[in-house]
């Protein structure tokens, strides 16, 4: 696996899984030399042998012949070991079958493809054909919603608010679609009433799924039931290559969710779409702004809490909030409240989730932030997490990313461990490593 010219090679009878192509389309890696990504993935490295010695190393000894062939087969074993612990097989091979294109569309092409294909097999069950669009480009529309930031440190925990598969579950519940799109004067044409469509955020209007369900919140529900299901049998198996199976089936599922909407905002796509695109945006600034004055409406002393909450921080499907209380465990048993209560002013399958804590938290501007991250009430984080800050950043020299580290390790672990008796690490865990144990 290496760096090559970028070349389609075709071989009959024959998928060209390029693996290297595989992680630059779905990692953020700083290298991506074998060395770099094996030791990343697997903590193992490839043997150490200069280019300029190995016509030496093949005409000397057995025994550097022997290194020369060690050399050989770490630099084929190692990729296959990356194949089977990235799961790139398996996962392409459940993608393919959900989605109904060939395994080697999902290596050499984009996401536009898949929802293409099963845009066409929903449209065939309806006797509906699928138009061919000019692809032009278009006007661009407003995107999310970043709520601004209440920028500093908070030495108390910030609840952590998120919309599930936000887009999608949008598209769903106001049954937007291409074929139940109004144009201007079509409900006089047509002779419906108001109850009949929609008007959403943006003015646009589509008719509700009582007079005509759309194909895509009909593909999107297809999707995330076969999500579900997945999900429900990968809890109940036990043999550890079915896991692997439907681990790789249900991120299928989610991936190509995710991706139909997407493909309607794509103005240089197969079928664009800015009609339902912006009201899709436009619905997720409306939910955002609402969840907002949702939760600082009620969550006040007034109403016999602790303290007033505050949104510090929203960005697209998530809010952060300031809660007032004094412990992480306080902070989860409101945040799954305020979540259940907020879910109740939309309409379904629209569902804001607790996902987590932050504490202490450091909100330093939009998108960058710090934090240690709690997924349960237990009296040890998770991991430091950290967005769009140096330490993840691959765009500077790794002594800036080592002087943030140690700098957030001061400020985030250092000053609360020892005087609240956290269990204590000398240098950050990188996001997703194991959590340390309270002693």
């Amino acid at each position: 696996m290496g760096r090559r010219e970028n070349k389609v090679i075709n071989t009959e009878g024959r998928v060209q899984f390029d693996l290297l192509q595989v992680l630059l389309r779905d990692y953020k890696l700083r290298s991506y030399t074998l060395n770099a990504v094996s030791y990343h993935f697997l903590q193992e490295q490839k043997e150490d042998v200069q280019h300029s010695i190995i016509t030496d190393l093949q005409n000397g000894t057995d025994q550097t012949r022997r290194r020369l062939a060690v050399y050989c087969l770490k630099d084929t074993y190692l990729p296959l070991r990356l194949l089977e612990k990235l799961m790139c097989v398996i996962n392409y091979m459940e993608m393919a079958r959900v989605t109904g294109v060939p395994l080697g569309y999902l290596l050499a092409r984009g996401q536009q493809v898949k929802v293409v294909s099963q845009l066409l097999r929903q449209a065939m069950k309806q006797d509906l054909v699928m138009p061919v669009v000019k692809s032009e480009g278009g006007e661009d529309y407003a995107g999310a919603t970043v709520i601004e930031p209440l920028k500093g440190y908070y030495d108390m925990p910030i609840a952590t608010l998120d919309f599930s598969s936000l887009y999608p579950s949008i598209m769903m519940a106001h049954n937007l679609c291409y074929t139940t799109l109004l144009q201007t004067g079509a409900p006089e044409r047509y002779g419906l009433a108001s109850e009949d469509f929609i008007r959403t955020p943006t003015g646009d209007l589509f008719v509700k799924a009582s007079m005509r369900k759309g194909l895509l919140p009909e593909i999107l529900e297809n999707l995330l039931a076969a999500r579900k299901r997945a999900k429900a049998e990968l809890q109940r198996e036990t043999d550890p290559f079915k896991r692997q199976v439907l681990d790789g089936r249900q991120l299928a599922l989610k991936v190509s969710a995710n991706s139909v909407y997407g493909f309607t905002g794509a103005q240089v796509g197969k079928l664009p779409c800015l009609e339902i695109s912006q009201s899709v945006t436009g619905f997720g600034r409306q939910m955002i702004e609402k969840t907002k004055q949702l939760v600082e409406s009620k969550y006040t002393i007034a109403n016999g809490y602790c303290a007033d909450a505050k949104v510090v921080y929203g960005d697209t499907d998530s809010v952060m909030c300031r809660l007032g209380v004094a412990s992480v465990a306080e902070a989860m048993e409101i945040g799954r409240e305020a979540a259940a209560w907020v879910s109740s002013h939309f309409t379904p399958p629209i569902k804001l989730e607790f996902e987590k804590v932050y504490f202490p938290y450091l909100l330093i501007s939009k998108k960058r932030y710090a934090g240690l991250y709690f997924s349960s009430s237990a009296q040890v984080h998770d991991k430091m997490d950290c967005k769009g800050i140096e330490t993840v950043r691959r765009d500077n020299c790794p002594l800036v990313a080592n002087l943030i580290s140690t700098c957030l390790q001061k400020l985030l672990i250092d000053r609360w461990a020892r005087p609240l008796g956290w269990a204590y690490t000398p240098n950050p865990r990188p996001s997703g490593s194991a959590p340390s144990k309270v002693p």
